[in-house]
């Protein structure tokens, strides 16, 4: 079923010219859901006002590509795509290509390097030659408009950003993560004119629900228990955060974009629902709200984005 139009164009995507949407569409591959219903969720979000996406060569090996190049057939010019590269030890272009065609798309809107998180392949590829000049003969060429960095290290960001190479950075956003995202990577973006688009308001769904992350099983040992087969699970629902305290927090903290993976119509819902009751936080709310969800991190594994928590 379609969803009516709730959101529109709301800021510039740092000095992209693209007027954004306070939202925007995550990564909501899965191959166990059919290819037409996946295609289906995203044009839904589509619908609703939502005009950034966000996609990758190895979201489930190519196949959120080429859910993102049949959703966004018809409405393609009014959106702003993102797209990876993967793999920072080969030549950029032929992966930028490669996307493309599972895209079938001419172009995108920009290509962000993937997860880079290391000081040493920043500076690599910061060398002449290396993959940011890469990246802008590529924009020369007309493959892509911008460039920039997905990261999960906040000095790598600020490194990336002072260097001047990114139109568009990613990296995490939301109650539980290392805060100079937040304090440090997020005001120097904006000071910079560096479109923000963040991602991990659900803590990648250990914030919301019992799982080691991105649906995966949570395996823990009840504390002086076993489970009957001998292998460690569950005895009893965790502590968890609801959508409208992640969300409300993460659109308090004002990036540019936050990116939602939501797979499916209710889960669509139930965040845009939120999205539209939110008005900023006050300070005394954003302290509970960062208290609860350090609870509701504990027993649920580590995070590559976060030390983990000695709870």
């Amino acid at each position: 079923m379609d969803h009516p139009r709730i959101f529109g164009p709301r800021r510039e995507l740092g000095h992209t010219s693209f007027v954004a949407s306070q939202l925007g569409i995550g990564d909501l591959a899965d191959r166990s859901i059919a290819f037409d219903e996946c295609v289906a969720t995203v044009r839904r979000a589509i619908q609703a006002g939502l005009n950034v996406i966000d996609t990758a060569p190895g979201y489930e090996d190519g196949y959120s590509e080429r859910i993102v190049g049949e959703a966004v057939k018809g409405s393609r010019d009014s959106l702003f795509v993102i797209d990876k590269i993967d793999h920072h030890d080969q030549h950029v272009r032929p992966q930028i290509e490669e996307s493309l065609q599972r895209l079938t798309m001419e172009r995108t809107d920009a290509f962000v390097f993937h997860g880079l998180s290391s000081m040493e392949v920043l500076r690599s590829q910061l060398s002449p030659g290396g993959g940011f000049d890469q990246l802008r003969e590529c924009i020369r060429a007309g493959l892509t408009r911008f460039g920039g960095v997905s990261s999960h290290d906040p000095d790598v960001l600020r490194a990336a950003i002072e260097a001047g190479v990114c139109d568009i950075v990613m990296f995490p956003v939301g109650p539980y993560v290392d805060n100079r995202y937040i304090s440090d990577v997020l005001p120097l973006a904006k000071s910079r004119g560096v479109g923000t688009v963040c991602f991990k308001t659900f803590g990648a769904g250990k914030l919301m629900g019992d799982t080691a992350g991105y649906n995966q099983p949570l395996r823990i040992r009840p504390r002086g228990k076993v489970s009957s087969g001998g292998e460690d699970a569950v005895s009893a629902e965790l502590p968890r955060l609801s959508v409208s305290q992640c969300l409300h927090y993460t659109l308090t903290l004002d990036p540019d974009v936050a990116l939602l993976g939501l797979s499916f119509p209710n889960e669509q819902d139930e965040a845009f629902a939120a999205a539209q009751l939110f008005t900023p936080l006050h300070d005394t709310e954003m302290e509970e709200i960062r208290q609860l969800a350090a609870v509701a991190r504990r027993e649920k594994g580590p995070c590559w984005w976060n030390p983990h928590p000695d709870l």
